[in-house]
């Protein structure tokens, strides 16, 4: 559930009709801000909040363009940006080394786990695999910019089914092998 959250404004702007890009940017850079309240007063800090508050400085931007000229010539390539602007996204929280899964893995393992090196390690990886992910369906996405509508919206789809199952198996795996590790402890 923290994924969806985490991705709603995404996901909102994807659902809205492609012709009606100004309000769904304007309506994401709502619903950004909304969970940047919600997940201050809940007490994280901003440092744990980089993709929230990428996805809110960057719809607030496409909004300013969408309103100044609906038919901009970036709105055909609205899809490759924002692929493009989740990879950057993703790929400066590994830099400032706190990768964007970590703050939403806290949200659902006990604290105790926090500074673990496999759980640590995890989120690196499982960001690696979500920057890879928004790369690829930029790039895809750039070529496909005047293609079918069909294969456009099936790569964004990939670009986040992909990693979202990897990230389920994966974390998955991680668990067996902790407990496993727990199991061999115990004995």
């Amino acid at each position: 559930m923290s994924y969806l959250r985490t991705f709603a404004p995404w996901i909102v702007y994807a659902v809205i009709p492609s012709q009606y890009w100004q309000w769904s940017a304007l309506i994401s850079v709502a619903v950004a801000a909304g969970l940047i309240w919600q997940q201050r007063r809940a007490g994280r800090g901003l440092d744990s909040l980089i993709l929230d508050l990428g996805s809110a400085v960057f719809f607030a931007a496409v909004a300013v363009v969408a309103f100044a000229d609906p038919n901009s010539a970036v709105h055909a390539y609205m899809p490759a940006i924002s692929s493009g602007v989740l990879a950057v996204i993703a790929g400066v929280s590994l830099l400032i080394r706190v990768p964007f899964t970590l703050p939403i893995a806290k949200e659902t393992t006990p604290q105790e786990f926090w500074d673990q090196p496999l759980f640590i390690r995890t989120a690196y990886v499982l960001t690696s695999v979500w920057t890879a992910s928004f790369v690829i369906g930029c790039l895809a996405l750039t070529v496909l910019a005047h293609g079918a509508t069909g294969a456009r919206v099936g790569v964004q789809v990939l670009a986040f089914v992909v990693p979202a199952v990897f990230t389920l198996r994966y974390v998955a795996y991680i668990q067996g092998k902790a407990r496993a590790a727990l199991g061999e402890l115990a004995e």
